[in-house]
């Protein structure tokens, strides 16, 4: 470990820790930015009609909207190891809720473009440091079960977002949506600040900065790998996304509305596997569960791609009844070694959350556009299953050849030494 920490104290960190508040609070600073992402889809007909442009460019406000949710975890999670949670959330709701009110009055669509862009940038501080909350206040055999936690209560938010916005469109018009996103981002905030107490763990003297963190953190085979893992799985769930409704509406003939239903079952899937690992992280080895998961992954992915050999999966219940055993290994395998990734320095877990965050939106960009390509440019559905496929192949191997297993129980060991010592100081 590099340098000695300090918290708070181990009593206060135990009624944080089981504060029902505080996970609430949790939940819903991780939600406010990719609820108010879906929420505006249903509008995107609506905008590119009021503003006389084409559809590609009212999809700007989501597009961007990814960019600026990838840009801020980058920039916030080091942010909040050097300042503090507490004032870098308020910040970034600040700049949120202000983004939210130039939305409701912008006049062109590069305006309310450029205005979401900034929402983004704001409203994502809270998925970033959430998990560098959790990995504050609850020891490391809980990391796993608490990230799932709060991922299967915010799913089933992003499941009733895109809904709500077209309730809100329907019944007041597009602007009303930011009028709703506004006050859920106060909300938030007000709940924050009066709540939400600070949990960053103190540094002593010489224990370094950012560059010391982001040193450290590149160095460790298990960081690297943890995150690898973490992040290849999470690109299954883009390239899935990306080229799904072509395959079901071009090459199936069926309609959006139909491949809205099928894709719903895949969310539902990975809800199942949050909470599922919910129940078993504290009873077994973080890296027994990532194994799991892992097979899981293998073993649908591999199961589909038979299925497009054979030609069965032309039919959506054989694609997506297969994809969802995909789905709830990869939430096992997203979780934890998230959990993993942000414990190898607890210090600095800011840090490590927001490369984390970056990488799997900046990626996940690039592969739902390399999912649409192979969706779109096929007959069947080979082409999407073989990538599917080699990307879980790709996350195990990760897990074989660059997190070492002996570095693990090392690292274990540390961390577990620093926690205790920590309680020693106060």
């Amino acid at each position: 470990m590099h340098g000695m920490i300090s918290g708070p104290p181990e009593a206060a960190t135990k009624n944080i820790a089981t504060s029902r508040v505080v996970l609430l609070l949790l939940v819903v600073m991780t939600g406010v930015a990719p609820i108010s992402l879906y929420i505006l889809v249903p509008a995107l007909p609506v905008l590119a009609t009021t503003f006389g442009r084409d559809i590609s460019i009212a999809q700007m406000t989501v597009s961007l909207y990814m960019v600026g949710i990838a840009l801020s975890q980058l920039i916030m999670g080091p942010l909040s190891d050097k300042f503090g949670r507490r004032p870098v959330l308020l910040g970034g709701l600040a700049l949120m809720v202000g983004a939210s009110v130039a939305c409701m009055f912008t006049e062109t669509l590069p305006q309310l473009i450029a205005a979401r862009f900034f929402q983004a940038l704001g409203g994502a501080s809270g998925m970033v440091i959430s998990r560098a909350i959790i990995r504050d206040i609850y020891e490391r055999d809980r990391v796993a079960s608490m990230i799932s936690l709060v991922v299967a209560a915010l799913m089933i938010g992003q499941m009733v977002s895109p809904l709500t916005g077209g309730l809100i469109e329907t019944a007041f018009g597009w602007r009303a949506i930011f009028y709703a996103v506004t006050a859920g981002a106060l909300a938030v905030a007000v709940g924050i600040a009066i709540a939400l107490p600070e949990t960053r763990r103190d540094r002593a003297v010489g224990s370094g900065g950012f560059r010391s963190d982001v040193g450290g953190l590149i160095k460790s085979r298990a960081f690297i790998g943890y995150v690898m893992c973490q992040v290849l799985a999470s690109q299954i769930i883009f390239t899935f996304a990306g080229g799904g409704p072509y395959i079901v509406v071009t090459q199936m003939g069926r309609t959006s509305a139909e491949y809205g239903a099928w894709f719903a079952t895949t969310g539902f899937a990975y809800l199942i596997g949050n909470l599922l690992c919910v129940r078993f992280a504290p009873r077994h080895a973080l890296e027994k569960l990532i194994w799991f998961g892992l097979a899981l992954q293998l073993c649908g992915s591999l199961l589909n791609l038979m299925w497009s050999l054979t030609g069965w999966n032309e039919a959506p219940g054989w694609l997506f009844g297969t994809q969802m055993i995909v789905m709830v290994g990869n939430a096992f395998v997203m979780a934890n070694s998230a959990a993993g990734a942000i414990s190898i320095r607890p210090e600095a877990a800011g840090t490590a959350s927001g490369a984390m965050g970056f990488l799997q939106q900046g990626i996940g960009a690039l592969m739902s556009q390399f999912g649409a390509y192979l969706g779109g440019h096929s007959a069947t559905t080979l082409a999407l299953t073989s990538a599917v496929l080699a990307i879980s192949l790709l996350c195990a191997c990760t897990m074989i050849f660059v997190v070492p297993r002996g570095e693990i129980m090392v690292s274990e060991a540390l961390i577990e030494q620093a926690e205790e010592e920590e309680t020693g100081m106060m």
